[in-house]
């Protein structure tokens, strides 16, 4: 190659440079617009089992026996901060001292046209182990009230006149709103609140 080029009038090879440099950038951006299709390909793929992988998720079923996650509940009295903040758009209850998360509970709260209130509450002195309001044909466990003294609580996902969980509700506990306006807990959950969570802790619903 380079004793034809010392062959060649100037011209020539002028002429034979840039047909060498544009063979070699036609063979350059062809190798990397295919790698560039190869890694596109590859990120569509990623994110399709990504989509999968949440979809899966979202519809895992969802153990609304037992607490709502795998560490034990805070000892209220190590936090003098503590407080309860409930996301109705995440489905979830979150166990606060001051900006720290102690603790994450799946919940459901109202469903449209019976929507849970927002707005800043406290935890009330009513509570108890069992209610059934044969109105909506539902009741459930393990109560405590926030609003209204008795009428917007936190309980249990709920029960049918015989006491038995009403299983096809529970199972979209932390998945939809779907109550009447209560807050929905787990039954470990609901305990443990029932138990735990002192007459004027504050409450913040958003």
């Amino acid at each position: 190659m380079l004793t034809k080029l010392a062959n060649m009038s100037t011209r020539q090879k002028v002429f034979s440079i840039i047909l060498i440099i544009v063979i070699l950038l036609k063979i350059f951006y062809g190798v990397t617009f295919k790698t560039g299709q190869k890694i596109i390909a590859a990120q569509s793929k990623i994110e399709k089992v990504e989509g999968k992988q949440i979809t899966q998720k979202t519809n895992e079923k969802v153990n609304w026996h037992d607490p709502s996650e795998n560490k034990p509940y805070p000892n209220i009295s190590d936090y003098p901060n503590f407080w309860i903040h409930v996301s109705i758009e995440k489905h979830r209850v979150y166990l606060m001292n001051n900006k720290e998360i102690l603790y994450t509970m799946l919940c459901s709260p109202g469903a449209a046209g019976q929507e849970t209130p927002r707005g800043t509450f406290s935890i009330q002195a009513e509570r108890g182990e069992h209610f059934y309001n044969s109105q909506s044909g539902e009741g459930a466990n393990y109560w405590v009230s926030f609003k209204d003294h008795g009428i917007y609580l936190f309980h249990t996902v709920p029960v049918d006149a015989n006491g038995n969980y009403v299983v096809s509700e529970a199972e979209q506990l932390g998945k939809a709103s779907n109550s009447h306006g209560c807050i929905r807990l787990s039954i470990a959950d609901a305990k443990w609140f029932y138990e735990n969570v002192p007459t004027g802790a504050k409450v913040v619903i958003d």
